[in-house]
């Protein structure tokens, strides 16, 4: 059986050409650009921006689709999935499968199996079925190769499908990786249900940052109580300048819409309680900013530690570290920002701030220095040496994961985010 991961540009073939030509993806993912350049090379993967073509060669369609927000109302745009299916429908063979992978609300599938219907040849057995994915930015390939689960929604009865589905995954089945079958309205659910739980838990952990710091408490020393209880656990409990990204408050937003469409709302309070948490998190920031300032912040040089919303990725989609340096660009402080990946995206988004590629520059000269995401680089320079050339020697750690005896044996005045 032949199979395709169909990994659609609709409406622009802009993403596909820089692959297609050169072996490499069009933004960083550690590890991706050796499989592309890998597999490109050796004739087993290749690029088409054809429906056409795509449907004629495959039996197993994967639907990788963007579901951007809705402007205004938070909810799933589906324009793209849509026509996605309908471009692709026409031209499947018999048998053929896709394979959802798309973040999407709940009971899209089932609209979408309409549109494959009423696309799709006379009397053809096309079928789809729904297998979201809980890829992490920074470690997408691990996350596909060496999956903790697969999800496979699918039809009751539907033996042919599921058959397939295995076939297709039988490599990583075979490691022992989970493999859940549920009804396709749990598939969906899954995805968005799970990145609210995560975005609740780091929320949590900041709502408690709060009470430490009004209290005189240490946030960091409370996680490590908390994550000894494995009903709670430590991972993904990390205080600090809350999430951000292309999916994490997409999908709260998205969930916490859709609940409201099936006339729930008050079930997901907590949810809309949450993403208000994390928000506050980043003016808390800003507060502080301008009170280890003196009070004021214009005219004063920040240094900024990084632009990505996380380590590992070039990714500025509602970067908490870009939003607290815009906020104090627009507070008329002097900002420079480093980032080891993300200038360039940055620049292009943010063109009003400086940037430099040295993150020993953005701190030279500065009355304060912000360390706003945690790229293992940060952790790695001297604090002593960079004292000789700040201007100030203050940081805030918007992560807490910087050494703080280090930083303030060397001097530096230290202060993290629900922390004394």
């Amino acid at each position: 059986m032949k199979w395709r991961w169909a990994a659609s540009c609709w409406p622009t073939s802009n993403a596909v050409q820089p692959a297609s030509r050169e072996g490499q993806a069009p933004f960083y993912e550690p590890g991706l650009d050796d499989l592309l350049a890998k597999h490109t090379a050796a004739g087993n993967l290749r690029f088409t921006c054809s429906y056409a073509e795509a449907a004629d060669f495959a039996d197993v369609h994967v639907l990788a689709v963007g579901t951007p927000a809705l402007p205004g109302s938070g909810g799933y745009d589906l324009a793209q999935l849509h026509a996605a299916v309908r471009r692709l429908a026409p031209g499947l063979n018999d048998g053929a499968l896709i394979i959802g992978k798309s973040t999407v609300p709940v009971g899209a599938s089932e609209a979408l199996r309409t549109v494959l219907h009423r696309y799709s040849r006379p009397g053809a057995d096309v079928r789809l079925v729904w297998s979201p994915e809980f890829l992490r930015g920074s470690c997408a390939v691990e996350g596909t190769l060496r999956p903790d689960r697969i999800v496979l929604g699918v039809a009751a009865g539907d033996t042919t499908s599921q058959a397939v589905f295995r076939a297709v995954h039988a490599q990583i089945l075979d490691t022992g990786c989970p493999l859940l079958v549920t009804d396709p309205p749990t598939a969906e659910l899954a995805k968005g249900a799970a990145n609210a739980f995560l975005a609740t838990k780091i929320s949590f952990i900041n709502a408690m940052a709060e009470l430490c710091e009004a209290a005189g408490a240490d946030v960091h020393q409370l996680v490590a109580v908390l994550g000894h209880d494995d009903r709670i656990g430590r991972r993904g409990m990390s205080p600090g300048l809350g999430f951000g990204g292309g999916c994490l408050p997409k999908d709260l937003h998205g969930f916490i819409a859709r609940a409201e469409e099936l006339g729930l709302g008050r079930a997901v309070s907590i949810l809309r309680e949450a993403d208000a948490i994390n928000l506050r998190r980043r003016e808390r920031l800003v507060y502080l900013a301008r009170e280890l300032c003196g009070g004021g912040l214009s005219g004063r040089r920040i240094g900024v530690w990084s632009a990505s919303f996380k380590p590992g990725t070039d990714d500025i989609r509602d970067s908490p570290a870009l939003a607290v340096a815009d906020a104090l660009h627009r507070a008329a402080a002097e900002v420079t920002v480093h980032d080891p990946m993300a200038v360039g995206n940055a620049r292009t988004a943010f063109p009003h701030l400086h940037y430099t590629g040295d993150p020993t520059d953005a701190a030279t000269g500065a009355e304060l220095l912000l360390h706003l995401t945690e790229w293992p680089e940060y952790r790695e320079i001297d604090p002593a040496e960079l004292h000789r050339r700040i201007a100030t020697p203050t940081v805030i750690d918007g992560r807490g994961t910087l050494a703080v005896e280090r930083w303030r044996s060397a001097g530096w005045t230290y202060r993290a985010l629900g922390s004394p």
